[in-house]
């Protein structure tokens, strides 16, 4: 068997990710390290994560000790991957998903419908912001940053009355007590790949590729194609306002997508089904360049995109 190092991020989530990948790959008789590298997103911590813009801000660092053969594999939440890998890494496995959706988590309310007119609540996702504002215009968005110990101080501290979390992540971490409620995929369209861990390697490693093949979901796999197929046809990265969610019912991918202008004036929605993964994801996109997401994602990417003042 192999000695294998992890490359991770230093988050708490980021590490549970790491240690649960090393526990199923110490299960088939490796032994296995974890290396926690400092990222950009890490580095910047006080600037919204939509005025960063930095593709790959969470993963470059981590690519570059692959390359550098210091570590072995990444493991990486599947939605803070570029749809666009440079040619000498790949997706070595991509595992079955977790609940895919957001979750409401509030002190007081019990749900997204039962927040009082004016309450604040707190993420710095576009996505998230604008679906938000587009069923409750009366509610104050609030950038949030900080990993999800911090998130969920500063909501009991009462500087917010709700704050939006991926289920997933929150789940991961034995946190489901904090959960209220979660927002139908319908209401809120997720974000690509959320819920789904990824595991890259170097293209030309065959060897960690074959040890981690058992990791690979098919199912999840095809949707996660589907999504990202999309995703890289409307020009985005994960810091826009596009969500996408597929899921396998009775054979076909169906596929729910979403791109809208952050203030929430404007959503378009596309509901489609298919075969072919990745043609159902560029399919799909051009419906919604053609119904005018390219004029809503050139505004976007063309303005300094205006968030909240902290609360």
């Amino acid at each position: 068997m192999a000695q294998l190092r992890i490359g991770s991020r230093g988050s708490q989530l980021a590490l549970w990710q790491a240690n649960h990948v090393a526990a199923l790959l110490r299960e088939q008789g490796h032994t296995v390290e974890i290396e926690i590298i400092k990222t950009t997103g890490d580095k910047i911590t006080d600037v919204a994560l939509a005025k960063v813009g930095t593709k790959g801000m969470f993963t470059k660092e981590i690519e570059e000790a692959l390359a550098d053969k210091r570590v072995h594999l990444a493991v990486h939440s599947l939605k803070d991957v570029p749809t666009e890998l440079s040619p000498e890494f790949t997706l070595a496995a991509i595992m079955k998903r977790e609940d895919p959706r957001d979750a409401f988590i509030s002190v007081k309310y019990s749900s997204l419908d039962n927040l009082p007119s004016g309450a604040k609540v707190g993420t710095s996702s576009l996505r998230r912001q604008c679906q938000l504002k587009a069923v409750r215009p009366d509610l104050e968005i609030f950038p949030l940053r900080g990993n999800v110990d911090t998130r969920l101080r500063k909501l009991e501290a009462g500087e917010y009355d709700a704050i939006i979390l991926a289920a997933a992540g929150v789940h991961r971490l034995g946190l489901d007590k904090h959960v209220r409620s979660r927002i139908s995929a319908d209401v809120m369209c997720p974000a690509v790949g959320q819920g789904a861990l990824a595991i890259e390697t170097r293209r030309d490693d065959r060897q960690t590729q074959t040890f981690l093949a058992f990791l690979n979901d098919a199912d999840t796999r095809q949707a996660i194609e589907c999504e990202r197929a999309l995703l890289g046809s409307l020009g985005g990265g994960c810091q826009v306002p596009i969500g996408a969610y597929a899921e396998k019912r009775n054979g076909r991918l169906a596929l729910r997508a979403m791109v809208g202008r952050p203030d929430g004036s404007e959503i378009l929605r596309e509901h489609a089904d298919g075969a072919d993964a990745e043609k159902l994801g560029r399919e799909t996109a051009q419906v919604l360049l053609k119904r005018g997401a390219d004029k809503i994602l050139a505004d976007v990417y063309a303005q300094e995109v205006a968030l909240p003042k902290q609360p």
